[in-house]
């Protein structure tokens, strides 16, 4: 029966996916405006303010209700599956979190700017964080395999999709022939403008301690993962 499985949680992610979606995105696209009232730090701080308390309790909620819901599958267990979505995982982080070259920004220390890369992992595609976020959202459903996990999935590609559309609507708006040049020579599909021979990688545009910092992150959150487990566990909601 379908209220035996439709659990309420489902429409409370799908709710809770809005309003982040909502926020993060109507404060990048006031971004423009809000700079010039009140500045760049103080909106850089207005928008984490606003972005990361939300962030938080997505993943808080997430966790917690992982297995609502169908059991649409189960491959636990299964030879190899785990360290591949571990290893998706690790991949995943590393297109997630391109941001990190730039953490005196990200901060507020140093003054936020809008940039245009064309090296680095843009090379490989325009828009990282999307990539980032289906291969995760791939290897998390997999390894959970429930009706809940499944609609969380399918609402956080939904919005990063549309994040790809309005980044690049934002992006042209600002930088106009500049980001035209780039568009043409990059590619939302990982890999298209190397195949088409637009771009070559450059690997020594990956040695970083950006990236270095995401290897200890991944490693980390490794260890910690039992200890988030728990601690979402216990939250009465």
């Amino acid at each position: 029966m379908l209220e035996d499985w439709l659990t309420p949680s489902h429409f409370v992610m799908l709710g809770m996916l809005f309003v982040f979606a909502l926020v993060h995105s109507g404060l990048a696209a006031l971004r423009p405006w809000g700079e010039s009232k009140i500045g760049a730090r103080p909106y850089r701080v207005l928008f984490a303010v606003a972005s990361i308390p939300l962030a938080v309790g997505l993943v808080a909620y997430f966790v917690a209700h992982r297995y609502d819901g169908m059991q649409l599958w189960m491959v636990q267990g299964i030879s190899g599956i785990e360290p591949l979505v571990w290893g998706l995982s690790f991949v995943s982080f590393l297109f997630l979190y391109p941001a990190t070259f730039n953490l005196g920004e990200i901060a507020a220390i140093a003054k936020p700017e809008v940039h245009l890369y064309e090296t680095g992992i843009i090379r490989i595609c325009r828009h990282p964080q999307m990539v980032g976020q289906v291969i995760w959202c791939i290897a998390h459903t997999l390894w959970i395999g429930t009706s809940f996990t499944l609609v969380t999935s399918l609402g956080l590609i939904a919005h990063h999709l549309f994040a790809v559309w309005h980044g690049d609507r934002r992006l042209a708006a600002r930088f106009g022939k500049s980001f035209e040049t780039l568009r043409s020579r990059t590619s939302i599909v990982p890999f298209l403008a190397i195949v088409r021979g637009q771009q070559t990688l450059n690997w020594q545009e990956f040695v970083r301690p950006a990236y270095l910092g995401v290897v200890i992150f991944v490693l980390g959150f490794w260890f910690a993962h039992p200890w988030l487990i728990r601690v979402t566990g216990n939250i009465p909601w």
